[in-house]
């Protein structure tokens, strides 16, 4: 049984943002936080908490945009591209940064988690980058296309990466930068362009959007049997 609801979390700022969460009745000790693309806690991040709480985590989507507005959400089109990027522009990272430690906080205090992870999309991606490098926590990008800028900044956990070798916004020099600087992180390459994850999106690939997820949970799984075995306790898969 899957319970999906909306909360509030106060930010470290002090200003509430809402946030979806959604988690199975007996979570793992590993919950995540789940950053959304440029077009804000949509049908498809929904989805993906979702899906994520199927496989035992709690998953929390802090919606961003909510510092200019509440309901703020758009379509795959390039009006609602051009709006989201927009305002991506005018929230900057710190504040972001800020509403995961949030989210994160919430996880813990909750129970809901004893430890947690951030998995990001698209401009998520490079956040959940910088989560690694920033917030110390261990983290999943996919198609993180605006990371390059940051490769003077180093992991500070555990990274996995994921990128489509036809993605125009991060192309295969980018992607060699990026191995060369983070020698530590987990990168992996599909036939796919940019978005292949979502299949809301024209380039949706669902071969590689299936091979990403499995390794995404394998990660996360590692992560909670490290966890379980810090308790002296063994979690199934």
């Amino acid at each position: 049984m899957i319970r999906q609801e909306w909360i509030e979390l106060e930010g470290l700022d002090g200003a509430p943002i809402g946030a979806f969460l959604a988690q199975p009745a007996r979570p793992f000790a590993l919950g995540v936080v789940v950053l959304q693309e440029v077009f804000g806690v949509n049908g498809h991040i929904r989805a993906v908490c979702t899906r994520f709480a199927q496989a035992g985590f709690a998953a929390l989507a802090p919606a961003f945009f909510e510092h200019f507005g509440k309901g703020l959400e758009y379509g795959y089109d390039a009006p609602g591209l051009a709006a989201g990027r927009a305002l991506v522009a005018d929230l900057g990272w710190d504040t972001p940064l800020r509403d995961v430690r949030a989210a994160a906080d919430h996880l813990l205090r909750q129970r809901e988690a004893k430890r947690v992870a951030a998995v990001g999309f698209c401009w998520g991606g490079t956040l959940a980058a910088l989560c690694a490098t920033r917030l110390g926590l261990p983290s999943v990008s996919y198609y993180g296309a605006r990371t390059a800028p940051f490769l003077h900044e180093h992991p500070q956990a555990p990274l996995l990466m994921h990128f489509g070798e036809r993605d125009p916004l991060f192309p295969l020099p980018e992607v060699e930068r990026l191995k060369a600087a983070w020698p530590q992180a987990e990168i992996h390459l599909y036939p796919a362009g940019h978005g292949f994850n979502c299949d809301e999106r024209l380039d949706h690939h669902p071969e590689s959007a299936a091979l990403a997820w499995t390794r995404t949970l394998d990660f996360l799984r590692s992560l909670e049997r490290d966890e379980a075995q810090a308790r002296g306790s063994v979690t199934p898969f």
